[in-house]
């Protein structure tokens, strides 16, 4: 008998364009798990709205992050795509576990602390309860792996601790799901900040590449990259950070090893080590980038993969949805 698949949850918010991080940490190994997963990937746009957006955007960011998702290899056909807010479950269900959740639980998180440092002027409840959605976007789907880098592993021991109280009080209800942290996506730091991880809220907007920028764009920000004074191409995160991100970057670009790297520019200055990275990185993204603008011509096909993808993940969601309005005693319709 075939056992059924284990089941893979992920997703990413629609709040900019995608960064070369986002591609080469998470994005591109999805597209390898769909042969031995059942993967539902979402555009988590309720998410988005902790901090103010503007609504053309938004609404053009999410339309090209899912043509995005398709152009770097998510069939729609083997994965569910789909817009978190298509999806009513989530907000329903993420409602019942706001009563499930603990303020202290919540007061500990990092990232309320992070972003409300960031966003002063607007602390507001959902940027405080957000984690009992994200609760609800995994529960939903009686997920069994969560893809997250290490500094996400947070959520999903929250999500756990509240699917095992719920658990505990009604019975067997929620699958608890374990973070899934692939061992082969680079952790791709800032540019000009190699400190901190890149981010589309990086204050420069030199330190972070996008998917769909030009080449040109691209090159120009590798060329103002971060080095040190040493002069040397040497793997060394703690005393050139600056250094070990651009090899980190060109790794994952051309599958050369840090040796190899280190080989390839001895005796040569930064000058053509930054531009060899710039132009590995072009040549990965040229073909998303014309793929994805492809897929944006074409508005009409995204729109039956967005509407069939909410179709599918609903059927899955309102299953659990509904266990759970039985479980805690809400009159069925």
């Amino acid at each position: 008998m075939e056992t059924a698949k284990k089941r893979i949850l992920s997703g990413i918010q629609p709040s900019g364009d995608l960064t070369l991080g986002s591609y080469m940490g998470a994005i591109r190994n999805w597209a390898a798990l769909a042969d031995e997963y059942d993967c539902y990937y979402m555009l988590a746009d309720l998410h988005t709205l902790t901090v103010r957006q503007v609504p053309a955007e938004l609404r053009r960011h999410t339309l090209t992050q899912l043509a995005a998702y398709i152009a770097c290899g998510l069939d729609p056909e083997k994965n569910v795509l789909f817009v978190q807010s298509h999806v009513p479950a989530h907000t329903q269900l993420g409602w019942v576990l706001d009563c499930y959740t603990m303020f202290g639980e919540l007061s500990r998180m990092t990232q309320f602390k992070d972003k409300s440092a960031k966003n002063a002027d607007n602390i507001n409840a959902g940027l405080f309860t957000y984690p009992a959605l994200m609760a609800a976007d995994i529960l939903l789907y009686q997920a069994d792996l969560v893809p997250v880098g290490v500094d996400q592993k947070q959520h999903v021991e929250i999500c756990r601790d509240i699917a095992g109280r719920f658990n505990g009080l009604y019975g067997e209800t929620f699958k608890i799901p374990e973070p899934y942290i692939p061992q082969v996506g680079a952790k791709v730091m800032s540019l000009t900040s190699p400190e901190n991880k890149m981010s589309k809220s990086d204050k420069d907007p030199s330190g972070c590449v996008y998917m769909l920028e030009t080449p040109e764009d691209i090159m120009r920000k590798f060329k103002k990259a971060m080095t040190d004074s040493e002069a040397a191409v040497r793997f060394d995160p703690a005393g050139k950070p600056g250094v070990s991100n651009l090899m980190q970057i060109y790794a994952a670009a051309t599958g050369r090893t840090f040796e190899a790297i280190e080989a390839e520019f001895a005796g040569h200055g930064y000058g053509d080590f930054k531009a060899a990275v710039g132009e590995a990185v072009v040549e990965l993204l040229r073909p998303i980038r014309e793929e994805t603008e492809r897929l944006l011509a074409d508005k009409a096909y995204l729109e039956t993969v967005y509407r069939a993808g909410a179709e599918r993940a609903a059927h899955t969601a309102n299953r659990t949805l509904s266990k759970v309005y039985k479980k805690v005693g809400l009159l069925a319709r």
